[in-house]
């Protein structure tokens, strides 16, 4: 694999972990913080904001996986795909902590 094949791993686990909190929220009908609220991540923003704003991530996720030649023959290229699953879960459980509802 090239070395760009990694950074394509690391983000789409970015992304696909991303996708999950906007798409729960939005499809369970909860307003949720994105992009897109005023103050930006503070605020929150519509239900179908974050199912657009969840299905955006995955589908970027998605692409990126795709582009990565992601398999489980390729077990470097797993580890650093959950590497940015782990970062990105727990960026979000300490970036949303004290968010209410």
């Amino acid at each position: 694999m090239k070395w760009y094949h990694y950074v394509e791993c690391f983000f789409a686990g970015l992304f696909l972990a991303n996708f999950v909190p906007h798409f729960v929220h939005g499809i369970s009908g909860e307003s949720f913080p994105s992009p897109f609220s005023n103050p930006p991540g503070k605020g929150m923003s519509s239900p179908t904001v974050n199912v657009y704003w969840g299905l955006f991530n995955l589908l970027i996720g998605y692409l990126l996986f795709r582009a990565a030649k992601i398999s489980d023959k390729k077990i470097w290229a797993l580890i650093v795909l959950f590497a940015g699953i782990i970062l990105m879960s727990v960026f979000n459980s300490m970036a949303f902590a004290g968010i209410k509802k």
